[in-house]
């Protein structure tokens, strides 16, 4: 049985110097390709299909890591996620969009 997961990133990069800005843009850029998408600065997440998925897309983002700066990844279930409390503002349209009843596997 297959069980949904969620791979949060959540990363504080130096940018005072235009190499560090590009090593930014660069780690960014790979998390949006390897199909995270931003819940909110410097906080990126994904869906993952089981832990398969996870030490998968985990191994990806080791080989990727900028030289410098603070990175965690956070590993939870779909339940754990969906059980998070906004306490100001709105859900992102990218977060009312995604949820996991709507996912569909072919």
């Amino acid at each position: 049985m297959s069980k949904f997961m969620r791979i949060l990133v959540l990363f504080d990069l130096p940018t005072k110097e235009e190499k560090e800005r590009k090593e930014y843009q660069r780690f960014r850029k790979f998390l949006i390709e390897d199909g995270y998408d931003m819940m909110q600065y410097s906080i990126y997440m994904r869906i993952c299909n089981g832990l398969d998925s996870v030490d998968k897309h985990i191994k990806r983002l080791k080989c990727n890591l900028p030289p410098r700066g603070a990175i965690r990844c956070l590993t939870i279930t779909e339940k754990q996620f969906a059980s998070m409390l906004l306490l100001l503002g709105k859900p992102s349209k990218k977060e009312e969009k995604i949820r996991v009843e709507q996912l569909s596997l072919f």
